[in-house]
């Protein structure tokens, strides 16, 4: 259960999909008219509703929305979304919008109390990740995926939302208990970000009842309310016209439809039915200026924000508007990905663009991170680019690249149209409802946009920006660490900086394309030697002339999707401490150089229209590749894994940006009290140890590029030790071809390699570590223990259960009970190689005072295990979700990538997943409770634990 916090503005460029603003002028071309006339389509038509959903409102105002969509397999996603968030409270209400989301898990009629999560966690319901909420400015969203097999389970999902809806009990009692959990979750979200949103919500707000209206509320409030408040708004706002539910996943719609309007026709309307008005903010039509600075801001940042009206998409117009500012905003991302590869990059982040605000606004949103000490040469530089853009626009060139990638996605979303998970479509009819945003069906959606696309024009998308770019309305926000707060600039020198700019001469922007093929020269084709199948998993293995081995394994569970994962030994871990740092970023760099004859920005050029994704990667104890594709990208793709192997690049400009950047961002690092308690924490279990230190300016600078690059060709010298692993919608004689040519082809040595055991152990013996660092008045605590461990499935599943009932046994103890925490859980690793070992956690923050406290309850939750062993009703929860959860990933791509790969890496039976229903019917409240007292002893426990500077 979360709020929506509210606006992500500081260190983040607004990432804009699916926007709504004006209209732009609808002016076409006779072409682009003869491309819209091909299926009678008119920009003024209005935008048609997605015609596979079964919708409808009953009498008392209730919507819903229904839709059959078969994956998840056996799995339903109900959704109850409500026109209700904090922005309705009055004075005396302030975070109960919030608090009232809470409350519906705290009890309902028909389930009183906790019985809800518990209910649904015997069904294999996931508290939190599953089953959960969240409460913005304008709205309220209860969810809940479940599964549609059982008629029983289909029916209480159905009552939940139901008991959501109108039917919440607002005990007394439980609402005092949950005021210290929502005061924990408020106590946690306070930090720099928070501090400096306290500060900038009311100039970017304009003063309007938004920056008033937190959804998170006031500490006073939430602690001295009267029950009669929160009920108050419960009954005003909790009330069906206001309210929907959608229904997606493997249902019949029509039986459904019939179930909703039996349950929900009986909700009523209160007698006095209040307005729900949609609050604005309005414009003030002046510009404004905020310079502020906090001790733990680790960088500079400046923001402008220009503010304007949007409208509703309603049209095909409207429609096409938003291709052409999606276009706008890809177009505007290159151009800074171009210029942050620059040897010397004028800054360390910057961009902009055309998005979504809030309530009734859109921005055009410029956004710069200097590097320390040059906010007024990175400001001009920001201001420089969009100048050019001005100026000059973009290059037909550009736009074609931008056209290609926005058609290959809407190709690939179509042909996913019947893969397409039901959360998709959840959110697609949540956004209908709450905001008014256009519902397409999947055939609506496709056919609209690839008629639309070839009708962009160049100059269209260059009127966005002086369309948007003005010089009223504009707000200008510089955030600096405290350090620096008195060369902060004022009013009047930015706007100088800003003039100066504008008065300057700037030159057209040269979009440069590399028309050299992506190899230097082709491979020698090599050939299949020996095949065979593995039953198992129902795949096959390869092995190459060359050596490689490639495991095939086709799916059905896309349509057209492709991963394709590689490893060797070996690793960081055969090259000597003074080599790590350049070891451990060799192959980053690599990537950021592109690769064989064209460097990042021309590869990325290449990639446009390509749905192609592939990496290496150097970690501790193996080299390799990642990455996935499509049918149609194979060959780059193999072309793409062959040019890492043979063509690597450390383009010299590229490893001069990343230093320059990187060091600019750890520069003031230490500012952050989370990076002062990980490096204690790192101090404490690994000493001075580099291979284990978080990385600072000094570990930067010992990246030498030269020695990087050598490490790198040399970790993909030999391929004879590789293992490929590919998954997905492939057939073995279409894909062969590119094995052959691209994989048998790779280099082979034949040298006899593995990876190094390092021995980097952590100590035998627990201790207490306090870290004092920072201004917010709460604790955060990580309790740890490590050790040897036996690897083997009963141990494995053993400890995934004590995992899995610990968090309930600390959500119920340290949340419900003590109200201390807002958030608290369990967390176990262990791995096989390079020896059996484990860690296992438990993390939690609260108030300072409590803190102590709240540790020995946790530990007295380990000790009841190891005395008494868990409750059976908590192995019932944790084998329930798990076979819930299998069922699930056995039909996902990743899991078997995953899967097959760490197989062969580990050593590991092909076969054991066939055994893990039978594995989790294993488990016993005494075989938990053995591995909890083999594991969890207190010699080694660790309590790591970051408190306030002390005062």
């Amino acid at each position: 259960m979360k709020f929506i916090k509210p606006l992500a503005l500081v260190f983040l460029l607004p990432a804009t999909l699916y926007t709504v603003e004006a209209k732009m002028p609808t002016t076409l071309t006779a072409r682009a008219r003869a491309i819209l006339a091909q299926d009678s389509l008119t920009l003024n038509q209005k935008l048609p509703f997605d015609n596979e959903v079964v919708t409808g409102k009953l009498k008392n105002g209730f919507t819903y929305f229904i839709r059959k969509n078969a994956e998840p397999k056996g799995r339903v996603t109900m959704y109850l979304a409500m026109k209700a968030g904090s922005i309705l409270e009055n004075e005396k209400q302030l975070g109960l919008a919030h608090f009232l989301e809470h409350m519906n898990f705290n009890g309902l009629k028909h389930f009183p109390k906790n019985e809800l999560v518990n209910y649904l966690q015997k069904a294999g319901v996931r508290f939190g990740s599953d089953l959960n909420a969240y409460t913005g400015f304008d709205q309220t969203v209860y969810q809940l995926p479940i599964p549609s097999d059982e008629p029983e389970l289909l029916k209480n999902g159905l009552q939940v939302m139901r008991d959501w809806a109108q039917d919440a009990l607002l005990d007394g009692e439980e609402i005092d208990k949950e005021r210290g959990v929502i005061l924990e979750e408020k106590r946690g979200g306070r930090g720099v970000q928070q501090r400096l949103q306290d500060q900038y919500f009311p100039m970017l707000l304009n003063g309007s009842l938004y920056a008033r209206r937190l959804p998170i509320g006031t500490e006073e409030i939430l602690k001295t309310f009267p029950h009669t408040e929160i009920r108050k708004f419960h009954q005003d706002w909790y009330r069906p016209d206001l309210q929907a539910l959608i229904v997606v996943g493997d249902i019949d719609p029509q039986e459904m439809e019939q179930k909703v309007k039996t349950l929900f026709s009986d909700m009523t309307m209160p007698k006095k039915v209040l307005p729900r008005k949609e609050h604005r903010v309005d414009l003030l039509n002046k510009n404004q200026f905020l310079a502020i600075s906090d001790p733990e801001l680790p960088y500079t940042v400046a923001q402008i924000l220009i503010k304007n009206e949007k409208e509703k998409v309603t049209t095909v117009s409207d429609y096409r508007n938003e291709l052409l500012k999606n276009v706008f905003n890809q177009l505007v991302a290159g151009r800074f990905s171009e210029l942050m590869q620059q040897p010397n990059p004028p800054f360390m982040q910057a961009g902009g663009s055309i998005g979504d605000f809030l309530a009734n606004l859109n921005t055009f949103s410029l956004l710069v991170v200097p590097k320390p000490g040059e906010l007024e040469s990175g400001f001009k530089a920001m201001l420089t680019e969009f100048e050019r853009i001005q100026k000059y626009g973009f290059t037909q060139t550009e736009l074609e690249r931008a056209l290609a990638d926005m058609k290959k996605s809407n190709e690939m979303a179509y042909i996913e149209r019947d893969k397409q998970k039901s959360d998709s479509y959840v959110n697609r009819y949540l956004n209908y409802f709450i905001d008014d945003q256009p519902a397409l069906s999947n055939e609506d959606a496709y056919r609209l946009t690839k008629q639309l696309l070839p009708t962009l024009k160049l100059e269209e998308v260059n009127a966005l920006f002086k369309k948007y770019y003005t010089d009223l309305n504009r707000d200008i926000l510089i955030m600096g660490p405290e350090k620096d707060k008195a060369g902060l600039p004022n009013e009047q020198t930015v706007l100088a900086w800003v003039k100066s700019v504008e008065e300057g001469v700037v030159s057209a922007y040269e979009d440069k394309v590399s028309k050299l093929p992506l190899l230097s020269k082709e491979p020698v084709r090599g050939r299949l030697m020996a095949a065979k199948e593995i039953d198992a998993v129902h795949a096959k293995e390869l092995t190459l002339s060359n050596g490689v081995k490639v495991i095939l394994k086709p799916t059905d569970f896309k349509n057209d999707e492709i991963q394709i994962m590689a490893y060797s030994p070996g690793g960081t871990s055969l090259y000597p401490d003074a080599d790590y740092f350049s070891a451990s970023n060799a192959s980053s760099l690599v990537d950021a150089s592109g690769v064989g004859q064209m460097s990042n920005v021309e590869l990325s050029k290449y990639l446009a229209g390509k749905d192609i994704s592939i990496s290496p990667y150097i970690s501790e104890r193996y080299e390799g590749i990642s990455g996935s594709t499509d049918k149609e990208g194979l060959k780059s793709a193999f072309e793409l894994i062959y040019g890492y192997f043979t063509e690597p690049r450390l383009d010299q400009d590229i490893f001069q940006s990343t230093m320059t950047r990187t060091k600019g961002a750890l520069e003031n690092r230490l500012s952050n009290p989370n990076n002062v308690f990980s490096d204690k924490v790192k101090s404490v279990l690994y000493g001075n140890n580099v291979r284990r230190q978080n990385p600072t300016v000094e570990t930067i600078a010992k990246i030498d590029r030269d020695r990087a690059l050598a490490i790198y060709k040399e970790r993909f010298a030999d391929a004879s030790d590789f293992v490929f692993t590919i998954v997905g919608s492939f057939d073995e004689a279409q894909i062969m071809p590119f094995i052959e040519t691209y994989l048998a082809s790779l280099p082979a040595t034949k040298r006899a390699e593995n990876y190094k055991d390092l021995n980097i152990l952590e100590p035998t013996k627990g201790e207490r570590v306090v870290v004092h660092k920072g201004k917010e008045e709460k604790a955060s605590t990580q309790l740890a223990y490590y050790g040897d461990y036996s690897y083997n499935e009963d141990e494995n599943v053993n400890m995934e259960a004590l995992e899995s009932i610990l968090t309930i046994k600390l959500l119920e103890r340290l949340r419900e009970k003590e109200s201390g925490v807002y958030g608290v859980g369990a967390r176990a690793s262990f791995a096989k190689l390079p020896k059996p070992r484990y860690a296992f956690s438990i993390g939690f923050g609260s108030a300072v005072d409590k803190n102590d406290a709240l540790i020995a309850s946790a530990l007295d939750e380990v000790r009841k295990i190891q005395d008494h062993g868990p409750d059976q009703a908590d192995i019932e929860k944790f084998v329930a979700e798990q076979k819930r959860q299998n069922e699930l990933n056995l039909r996902e791509n990743g899991y078997w990538l995953n899967y097959i790969s760490g197989s062969y890496q580990n050593d590991l039976d092909l076969n054991r997943y066939t055994r893990r229903l039978e594995n989790l019917n294993k488990v016993t409240p005494k075989s938990v409770q053995d591995l909890a007292v083999k594991y969890l002893k207190k010699d080694r426990l660790f309590e790591f634990i970051l408190l306030p500077d002390a005062k």
